[in-house]
Formats: structure tokens, C-alpha cells, sequence
């Protein structure tokens, strides 16, 4: 069973060894240092020991396109934030969203012809197809010998050049006009109570979160689980903006498992302040926003440092104030803060390869139904 416990906050010294200065990376040629290069190489990675070699070959690259599927209004806060790191470095930040474009932007990598774009995004649906079209650069090996300032964590450790930089959380989310708190469920079995049967909740036939609870509690029981929920009859909705807007004006009272970023966004805009986001144990996270310096990048180096840049306190920072509520699992963040003492369900880079499986198969398990609200 893939559960996690987290019963305590990372010791600052710890997050302090990994996060810091770029001088403070300036690696020696260690023992470990020199052996971590020699086995990066016989792999076919590129392995760089110095992170000051990093800034001086980033120099000479003089720019960093970077394509990333966090919201637009990260954008300036973030390319403000690595200017100031790296005021030689211009840097242009474009969106990437949906799955029609994460699939042409693979097509693309597949082809060849991605030129302009030195840093990518890989989407989770179809994480699988991405990690061959990476630069090879061993970012794990140099995050773990403290080349770059990137807690390992946060690296594919089977592929070593892909970065999540962010996590999304699941929660309940409900009208506390139509449904008092005591009644909002405090599991996710006390949806299958008889007295929830009969259009009680809404549940989304794009069951992305599910798949956060199949990696730590099986595919056996998440499959199980979705049997049971179709038969208490749900409300059947997809997209989380409409449905959380449903519940906000108090159309529906409760939503079964709603992206936490998106409900609380929601909740923001809510002019009746209606709108409650509950987490409830096990709470479904799973890693975001994978990016990698792409393997056509024509400026590799500040690509390099752009990663490790949304992997510090400060980008991290943006990433919680803009989405809002997004920061990596594995940062000195909100979400960090959040699921600390709790019981945490993770999707992570072991199981990204099932979740097209896993999500065809618990539409399946709904009856494959139609959405009453769009």
C-alpha cells in the first residue's frame, strides 16, 4: 500500500542544506562528487560538478523560452524573480494547456522540430511518452550532491531529468448554506452511507483525483469504490470550474472531490462566501507540473537554471499565491503546511505510466455516464 504518513514538518536545516546560494553550490571534486559524475556518464547523462560552471555556460546562452502549464498569472512574478538571480538571462514564459496541446507540443518533440522551446512541460495523462525527448542531464545525481539547489524528491528518480515543481491536493467541497458541516463527510466510505444515496453529491466523470487515491490504496479498492459510488445515484458533472460555481450558488450542496487549488479559487470569487474546501484523510496529492529542458533546447544551461529556480522558496512562494494553493509536496510551502500530521494518498512518478488505465477504467466502473451539469 503506496500511503504516506507525514507527521512532521521537514527540519529547516534540512530544507536550508538543499536551498540556498548559488555560491553555496559550488560543489569540490569529492569522492562522492567524482564518482556520482562517472556513473551519470556511463549512462549517457550529462553531469556537471560545479554550479558556478552551470551559471557561467548559462551566461554565454544569454536567454530561456520556457513552455509550463501553470497559470498565466505566475508568469511576471516568476520571470521578475529570476531576473533579479540572473539579470544576463532574458526569458520568455508561454502557457501550455489542455490535452490537445500537450499532444501536439509531444508530436513535436517526437518530430524533431521543437526549436524554440528549451524548457517543456509534461502532462500526467501521458507522462510516459515525455522523459525520452529530455536533455539528458542528470538533475538527480546533482540535486542529491548539492550541485543544484533542487531537493531530489521533486526529480523522476527512474529518468532522472524530469522536475515536478508543483502538487495538487483533492478536498470536499460544499455549500454550507444547503449542507451543515456536520454532515459533510470526514471519509471518503461516508459517501457510500445510505443516507447519501440519491443525487446527494456530485461527482465528476473526469475522475483525476481518483487516481491520486488508487496510488496509495489500490486499484482494487479505487475500482470497488467507484462501483459503490455509481450506485448511490449521484449528480454526474465535469469541469471543476462549472461544478464548483454550481455548488457555490447552492444549485448542488456538496462535490465529492474537487481539485483543492480550484476550489479555493473558487471560494475567493465567491460574493456569498458559501463555498467551504475540506480535506479529509487520506488526502489525494499528486505531483504537478513536470518540467524539463527539452532535447532540441538551444539554450540548455539557463534552461537548467530555470528548474532549479521553480524549485526555490521564492518561485515556490508565487506558486501558492497564483494558482493559488500549489506548491510541490516537497517544498517549504503551503502544501508542505497543509498536509503536515496527515494521512496522504500520492501520485507520483511510479505511477503516472497508469493513470490513462486507471482513468478509463473508473469511468467504466461509473457506468460511463453523462454529465447532467457542464
Amino acid at each position: 500500500m503506496n500511503v504516506v504518513y507525514v507527521k512532521r514538518i521537514v527540519p529547516l536545516f534540512f530544507i536550508l542544506g538543499w536551498l540556498g546560494t548559488a555560491s553555496g553550490f559550488a560543489a569540490s571534486l569529492s569522492p562522492s562528487l567524482v564518482k556520482a559524475k562517472k556513473d551519470a556518464e556511463a549512462k549517457g547523462y550529462t553531469f556537471e560538478t560545479s554550479h558556478d560552471e552551470i551559471v557561467a555556460k548559462a551566461k554565454k546562452d544569454g536567454s530561456v523560452k520556457v513552455l509550463m502549464s501553470l497559470s498565466p498569472d505566475n508568469h511576471k512574478p516568476t520571470i521578475e524573480a529570476f531576473r533579479r538571480k540572473y539579470p544576463f538571462i532574458n526569458i520568455e514564459i508561454r502557457e501550455i494547456t489542455g490535452s490537445d496541446a500537450f499532444q501536439n507540443f509531444l508530436l513535436g518533440l517526437k518530430a524533431g522540430t521543437v526549436r524554440d522551446w528549451d524548457v517543456g512541460d509534461a502532462a500526467t495523462d501521458f507522462y510516459s511518452e515525455f522523459p525520452p525527448y529530455a536533455m539528458k542531464f542528470d538533475i538527480l545525481g546533482m540535486a542529491r550532491e548539492r550541485v543544484l539547489a533542487i531537493d531530489p524528491r521533486m526529480v523522476d528518480p527512474l529518468h532522472r531529468t524530469l522536475v515536478s515543481v508543483a502538487s495538487t491536493l483533492a478536498s470536499v467541497a460544499y455549500n454550507k448554506s444547503h449542507i451543515a458541516a456536520e454532515k459533510v463527510p470526514n471519509s471518503w466510505e461516508e459517501f457510500l452511507k445510505p443516507e447519501m444515496k440519491g443525487k446527494k453529491f456530485v461527482v465528476n466523470i473526469r475522475p483525476n483525483n481518483m487516481t491520486s487515491l488508487m496510488a496509495g490504496l489500490g486499484e482494487e479498492w479505487g475500482l470497488n469504490y467507484a462501483r459503490k459510488v455509481k450506485e448511490q445515484e449521484p449528480i454526474w458533472g465535469l469541469g471543476e470550474t462549472q461544478i464548483l460555481s454550481s455548488i457555490a450558488r447552492g444549485e448542488y450542496a456538496l462535490y465529492q472531490i474537487a481539485n483543492y487549488h480550484s476550489c479555493v479559487r473558487a471560494s475567493q470569487k465567491d460574493p456569498t462566501k458559501s463555498l467551504v474546501c475540506k480535506l479529509i484523510d487520506p488526502v489525494p496529492v499528486r505531483l504537478h507540473e513536470m518540467e524539463f529542458v527539452t532535447n532540441g533546447a538551444r539554450h540548455p544551461y539557463a534552461a537548467l537554471l530555470f528548474l532549479e529556480h521553480q524549485a526555490s522558496p521564492e518561485a515556490q512562494k508565487i506558486i501558492d499565491e497564483n494558482e493559488p494553493l500549489k506548491s510541490s509536496l516537497y517544498a517549504d510551502g503551503e502544501i508542505a503546511r497543509l498536509v503536515r500530521g496527515r494521512k496522504i494518498s500520492v501520485n507520483d512518478f511510479r505511477t503516472f505510466e497508469k493513470n490513462s488505465q486507471w482513468l478509463a477504467k473508473v469511468v467504466e466502473a461509473y457506468g460511463f455516464p453523462r454529465a447532467g451539469i457542464k
